[in-house]
Order: C-alpha cells, then structure tokens, then sequence
C-alpha cells in the first residue's frame, strides 16, 4: 500500500519515527508510512491512495492550479483531509468557497477529525466520510518518566477568540498554582504582561516533558479540530478540562468535559480536582486507560485499514 499526503509542508519524502518534530500530521504520516509531497510541486512516483491536506491560506494561489486534475494522473484514489475547525472556509471570498467545495466534491472520500465533523461534511456533499482520528508516535517518549509530583497548571493557548485563553485562565486561577501556557501562532501583544507563566517556542518532545510536570490541564476552545492538548494530557494522566464537541476531550476526559460556554460548571469541576483528592485520582487513572484503550498507534492502524477496506483500496 502506497499512501501520499499533499499538503503546503515543503518537504518531501517520509519522516523518522525518531523525531522529535512530530505534530499531529506528521505523527500521522509516520503511521501510515506514507511519503509526503507538497502541493502543487513535481511529483515522481503513483501511489494507491493521495490524501490531501487543503491549507487555511493562500487559497487564492491554489485556485490557479489543477490539483485535483494533477493528482489524478498519480493517484488511484483521492482524499482530503480536514484542516482546522469545519467552518474556516466560510471566512473565504465566495469565489474562494465555490472553489473549496467543488474541490470537496471532486475528490473520492472525505476525512474528519471528530465525529460532528464527520457528521458536518457527511451532510455538506452526501460523501462517504470518515473520521480520522489524532495519534501519538510514542517511540521518542519512551525516555519520559511519569511525573509521581506535579504542580502548575497548563492552560491551551493564548488570549484570542480561537483559542479563549482568558477564560482558560480566570478557571486556572481556581488552583492558585502556577498558571502555563505554551506560546502559539496568534499570541497577542500583552500577554506576557499577566501573571502566567509563557513558555517559549519548542519542539513536540519538549513540549511533552514540560507538560508532564503539570498538575493540572484547562483548554476552555470552542475551536474544535484534531484535539492535540487533551489527547496530549491524557496520555500523561494529567486531568484536563475542556468543552464537549472536541473528540479527544469528550472520551479521554469524561468527567472534566462542560457544554461549550459553560463556565460555571468548568468551575465547579476545577473545585472537584482541587479539594477531592479522590476525584484527581480517579480522572487521572481513569485518561490513561481511556487512552490505551482508545488512542494508541495500534488503535490508529486498525481504525484506518476499516477506511480501506470500505473504500477498497
């Protein structure tokens, strides 16, 4: 089985298990041993399935390309794959929406990161879609010990609409601990003005390590798409609140999952983590298995060859 992914990365080639680089996509390349080539470039070789990635920019340059046309002559089969939440290509120009769902129509299959979203572009084109679920290449965490002594809070991301960084905060502060937060693309001008703690830049290991020694985890988004910060925390047993609608959260954190926008409850939760003891112990126990019995590689390979076998590839 020859798998290629397309997407504006500018690499080509497959990627080393070994990485310590390895976001969501790339950690799905791995999986697949798939080669990944970049969008409208040179192509030297057939594969039996191309999955593509569309990105959230620059569709006005893509709109000048054939690249489904162009696949097609390297392709047997055609797929592409959700990026970021399901509604961003509704910011486009019209031209630029008309452009986007024709390309979702002309390809084979559709995938998607959660299950609404399968449901969203299931009901968009009437197209066979599947549910693509996040993984996690373990090979260079084996050296990562769990944390026994944590402290500190990690909340999911800046102090913008995409991410609600500021609601994440005003509930971390319930803990009066430490406040973390990794430092993203739409970071705004300010935030190292407030009493949290900013990480800089890293790798995807890095990242790990350094949220392995948090206690505890609040991604209040109402941005759902591949779920990276739950799935992350449950595989490191650390408790992590968040709103329902978002895959990861909803099954590996069952217990810490609130309707979107509801505050008030992810308060109450915050409570419940910090005064029972019992209850921490119980959510942080109960993520790790979620994950092992959801999330694994070996879970990934087996979800996937159901999307072949379907798909009779």
């Amino acid at each position: 089985m020859k798998i290629s992914f397309f997407s504006e990365g500018n690499f080509v080639g497959k990627l080393q298990r070994s990485s310590t680089m390895l976001r969501v996509p790339e950690s799905w390349y791995v999986a697949l041993d798939a080669v990944h080539n970049s969008i409208g470039h040179p192509i030297n070789e057939s594969y039996d399935l191309g999955i593509i990635i569309l990105p959230k920019k620059g569709i006005a340059e893509l709109m000048k390309l054939d690249i489904i046309g162009n696949l097609r002559n390297y392709c047997n089969k055609l797929a592409i794959m959700q990026e970021g939440p399901n509604w961003y290509w509704q910011d486009y120009t019209l031209s630029e929406q008309i452009w986007y769902y024709n390309t979702l129509m002309s390809v084979d299959f559709l995938l998607a990161h959660n299950y609404s979203d399968v449901r969203y572009y299931k009901g968009l084109t009437d197209k066979s879609t599947y549910r693509m679920p996040s993984v996690m290449i373990e090979d260079s965490l084996k050296n990562i010990d769990m944390m026994t002594h944590r402290v500190g809070v990690m909340i999911g991301g800046n102090f913008c609409s995409w991410y609600g960084g500021f609601d994440s905060m005003v509930i971390a502060n319930v803990f009066e601990e430490v406040i973390y937060a990794p430092s993203m693309g739409r970071k705004i001008i300010g935030e190292e003005t407030l009493n949290i703690t900013h990480l800089p830049y890293m790798t995807w290991s890095q990242w790990i390590t350094n949220l392995n020694e948090r206690k505890y985890a609040i991604h209040l988004m109402r941005t759902h798409a591949a779920g990276t910060f739950s799935l992350n925390c449950s595989y490191l047993g650390i408790p992590c609140i968040g709103y329902a609608g978002l895959d990861t959260q909803d099954i590996l954190h069952p217990d810490l999952t609130v309707p979107i926008g509801d505050v008030q409850k992810a308060r109450d939760v915050a409570y419940n983590l910090k005064f029972d003891e019992s209850f921490y112990k119980m959510c942080s126990e109960k993520t790790r298995q979620l994950y092992e019995e959801n999330y694994t590689e070996k879970h990934f390979i087996r979800h996937w060859n159901e999307i072949l076998e379907k798909e009779q590839i």
